[in-house]
């Protein structure tokens, strides 16, 4: 059975940075991409940054450009997003997924980030 566990949230303040993880255990097979959200209270799931496993490419959203950086580690099926600069209403949980080339998508359940001084 897939799990994906996040790791290195907790609280910043304004204009610090973290880095979060996100490694997949169990078997997990012909991983496409890897991708991070976040979500707010009271808003939708929005995406953060996503990388193709094979390449490396990158995407951002256009609020994160610059500032946050998304890797990983296929040898340990793991993905980091380094975030600098942050803002209070960057305040949520960050969640990671795993999506295979079958279509099948593996969510992690979350680790908090909370910018606040």
């Amino acid at each position: 059975q897939v799990q994906l566990v996040e790791s290195g949230g907790g609280l910043v303040q304004p204009g610090g940075s973290l880095r979060l993880s996100c490694a997949a255990s169990g078997s997990i097979k012909s991983i496409n991409s890897m991708g991070w959200y976040r979500q707010a209270p009271g808003k939708q799931r929005e995406l953060v940054a996503g990388i193709a496993a094979s390449g490396g490419r990158t995407n951002y959203a256009d609020f994160v450009k610059g500032r946050f950086t998304i890797s990983r580690d296929n040898d340990k099926n793991t993905v980091y997003l380094q975030m600098n600069m942050l803002k209070p209403e960057e305040t949520a949980v960050y969640l990671c997924n795993f999506a295979t080339i079958f279509s099948t998508i593996y969510w992690g359940q979350g680790t908090q980030v909370t910018v606040s001084s």
